[in-house]
């Protein structure tokens, strides 16, 4: 794995030759195994009954089909990112493995017998580190032995701070049968959704510890896993139900990841928690408070409670007596969502008649309602002042019409009122003119709508920006738009068009790798030369380094349509849907696929283009395929020009600019929130900006692909922006973009002063519009471009 260039520093080592720096993540960093894990856990991504732990790769499948499609698919993304497997090390269509110290099989979760070895062939500690070792040993099966904390008590009291070591007739007995447990043939089943769940719970009076088991048809439990702690010195101060009910959550937690989303059963052999901690009924206001923030948590789950006495409880119990002590079992880190609870009643008028008298301002406006008003020039009260003929008091209340004014206390209450319904702007502005006035209403709710997170992620697209044409090239063959199309009609189809003359090439392939796509383009090059530009979208084959060291071998400049946009390559787009359409009128004629497609190329290859009003062949090759005479050429470069005035006169949409650091709303195309806030980096074009989704993540987008907003940067954190998962969309460092231009990577500050002087934001067309000042100005009428008749229709 590759490291940053602003990381290599970190990784320097000092050698007899001098200090040296390592260009790849190797063993020894810290971070290096998390870093690895999380680029292994989105390699695999999406790839079903498959699990990772740093190199080691487990494929299984419900039956041998999908676990044969399971292994394709895992060894074809394998070779996508360029990982490569031992064979050596592989094991093919096993019905045991062994993976992290145990051994899993159809039946459950097996110990491993080496480690089984190797604790039986453990020395006698001699001080507190060797038994600390063995200790971690033993606890690495803890999840088997329901009473090993019990059997442990004496070499844990050896553990204990300022203890004195002394290995006693006790603690060797207890070492012999602690080697005994482990080496026990216990098997815990495996996690199975369909099978309900029921977690039993008991605390000691120095102990808490939990088990979580399936009920299987026959009615047996069989365990999944057990877990026990031991009670801190202000734990143990509880009271006995206080203990119980916090070994209840302590469970809960521990299990999160096995009882979140699902119905399971707790059990406490504790009575009063079952009529306390009830799901269908509340808890008692009198009840402690640590009491209810417990029920509030344990509200967020389906479960039922049961009753179990202690006798018919041992397996918790057990757990609870002689826990671990100062160590936990290992717990998976958990995210918890808190569901948002009424904390006030509706407003009534006799709170408003309330607040109104608290109110600094509006107590003025009270009493000079009833004595009558003065000239004021204070500022609070001018918009009151001017409406002070037609204000009244209604049951201590102050109306201006049938509209109540609101305290400023209580103005927030009302805007989420009238927000209820996440209406627009305009709904809530009518909704409040029938109830409810304050200075600054109308304002204040268009804040609110414009910051509501969910109305934002709603929202249409905005609307599109105005037609950003390409230049016209001078000449055939200096710019060229190539897109892949299909599977079409059990083919794909290689498409390469012209900018000046419209003139396309079309090639069937089998195969869409860059090598064979390379492969073509030097073929077809070879023939009609080199061009200056090539323009395409970010497709994998056209992105790789192997065709970006193919355009610098041989001096073409590459630029590369905005992501999700594929208008900017809107030339080669819209001829796959010509040819699309004409192929699919074919289906019925006789002949194969090659043969529809050449008679395709040679009817369209000779047909007056719409925008050029000439054949694709008499600009590309001078004549008509097959016609031996000379044509009249039209001025095609006036043809052009009006043609361009024509399509941006008609275009009566202005161009919005974004302006550097602006919050903006991205669109975003992974993920469940379509809208994500974003700050604006650079501007690379006319119609193409550069944002920052979060650190070290910057996205290149369109300006329809952008929207303003009022969110703030410090509000995405709070609404739980999503992970994103890896992608080759954006790099760190900035690339070629799609401006004609652009002729190589530049930073956004170079982007931004090269734009300023000239640039071209490819956009649906292909010409060139006019300069930003020109397509900036709101014009109220049409531009006039005086031309001389033109008597001989030329």
């Amino acid at each position: 794995m590759e490291v940053e260039e602003n990381a290599k520093h970190y990784l320097t080592i000092n050698t007899p030759k001098g200090l040296y720096r390592y260009n790849r993540l190797v063993f020894g960093i810290a971070s290096a195994p998390a870093i690895w894990q999380r680029a292994m856990d989105q390699v695999l991504q999406g790839i079903p009954h498959t699990k990772c732990y740093l190199d080691d790769i487990i494929v299984t499948g419900t039956d041998e089909s999908e676990h044969l499609e399971n292994l394709k698919r895992v060894l074809t993304r394998l070779e996508e990112y360029g990982l490569r497997a031992n064979k050596e090390k592989c094991a093919f269509f096993k019905d045991s493995i062994q993976y992290c110290g145990h051994i899993i099989d159809a039946s459950g979760l097996h110990k491993s017998p080496e480690k089984i070895q190797a604790v039986l062939q453990a020395p006698l500690p001699k001080d507190v580190t060797q038994l600390r070792s063995f200790l971690g040993f033993i606890n690495y099966y803890s999840r088997f032995v329901p009473n090993l904390a019990t059997v442990l008590y004496p070499l844990n009291q050896l553990l204990q701070k300022g203890q004195k070591w002394e290995w006693s007739v006790q603690c060797d007995k207890v070492f012999k049968e602690a080697k005994t447990l482990v080496t026990s043939d216990d098997v815990l089943v495996h996690f199975n959704a369909s099978l309900p769940l029921k977690l039993a719970c008991d605390a000691s009076p120095y102990g808490i510890g939990a088990v979580i088991s399936h009920v299987l048809p026959d009615k047996s439990e069989r365990p999944i896993a057990f877990a026990s702690r031991s009670l801190t010195s202000a734990e143990r101060n509880y009271a006995q139900i206080d203990k119980e009910a916090l070994s209840l959550i302590w469970g809960v937690k521990r299990f999160n990841q096995f009882l979140y989303g699902r119905k399971f059963t707790l059990v406490t052999d504790h009575q009063p928690l079952v009529a306390i901690l009830h799901p269908k009924k509340g808890v008692s206001a009198t009840a402690a408070a640590h009491m209810q923030r417990w029920a509030l948590f344990l509200a967020g789950y389906d479960y039922d409670i049961e009753f179990k006495r202690t006798a018919a409880h041992a397996n918790a119990d057990g757990l609870s007596r002689l826990p671990l002590p100062g160590q936990e079992t290992s717990e998976e880190n958990a995210e918890y969502v808190n569901v948002h609870q009424i904390d006030c009643l509706p407003l009534t008028c006799k709170m408003i008649e309330n607040e109104t008298k608290r109110d600094p301002t509006l107590a003025c406006v009270y009493e000079a309602t009833l004595k009558g008003w003065k000239y004021t020039d204070k500022a609070s009260l001018i918009p009151y002042y001017s409406r002070r003929h037609e204000l009244t008091i209604h049951e201590g209340c102050v109306m201006w019409g049938v509209r109540v004014i609101i305290p400023k206390k209580l103005q927030s209450r009302v805007l989420d009122e009238l927000h209820e319904g996440h209406l627009g702007i305009v709904k809530m502005k009518s909704l409040a003119r029938s109830f409810v006035w304050w200075p600054g209403i109308y304002q204040q709710i268009e804040q609110l709508a414009n910051k509501c997170h969910g109305c934002q992620q709603v929202q249409s697209m905005p609307q599109p920006a105005p037609v950003h044409l390409w230049e016209w090239p001078s000449a055939p063959w200096q710019r060229i738009h190539i897109d892949f199309a299909g599977p079409f009609l059990g083919l794909m189809f290689f498409i390469i068009v012209d900018a000046h003359s419209k003139w396309p090439e079309v090639f069937g392939m089998k195969s869409t790798s860059t090598s064979y796509t390379i492969d073509i383009l030097r073929t077809l090059f070879a023939r009609t030369g080199i061009p200056e530009q090539i323009v395409s979208d970010n497709g994998p084959q056209f992105i790789s380094e192997e065709f970006q060291l193919f355009m610098k071998r041989n001096g073409i400049k590459h630029t590369t349509s905005n992501p999700y946009h594929p208008a900017t390559n809107g030339l080669a787009e819209r001829f796959v849907q010509t040819m699309k359409q004409s192929l699919r009128s074919m289906i019925n004629d006789s002949g194969s696929l090659q043969h529809k497609l050449a008679r395709f190329l040679l009817s369209y290859r000779n047909a007056i283009h719409a925008t050029t009003s000439c054949t694709p062949a008499m600009l590309f090759m001078g004549r008509n395929l097959r016609s031996r005479l000379d044509l009249l050429k039209p001025d095609l470069s006036r043809h052009v020009r009006n043609h361009q005035f024509n399509v941006r006169e008609g275009e009566r949409r202005t161009l919005r600019q974004l302006s550097v650091g602006q919050t903006v709303l991205a669109r975003n195309y992974r993920g469940p929130n379509k809208w994500l806030p974003a700050i604006v980096t650079a501007q690379r074009g006319p119609c193409s900006y550069t944002v920052r989704v979060a650190d070290n993540l910057y996205w290149r987008r369109h300006i329809d692909q952008l929207r303003n907003t009022a969110v703030t940067t410090e509000q995405t954190q709070t609404q739980g922006l999503v992970g994103l998962p890896l992608t080759k969309e954006v790099p760190l460092e900035p690339q070629t973009v799609a401006s004609p231009e652009a002729t190589s990577p530049v930073s956004p500050t170079e982007m931004e002063s090269t734009f300023s002087e000239a640039s071209v934001e490819p956009g649906c067309s292909e010409y060139q519009v006019s300069s930003r000042e020109e397509s900036n100005n709101d014009r109220r009428y049409p531009q006039r471009e005086h031309r001389p008749p033109d008597r001989l229709n030329l």
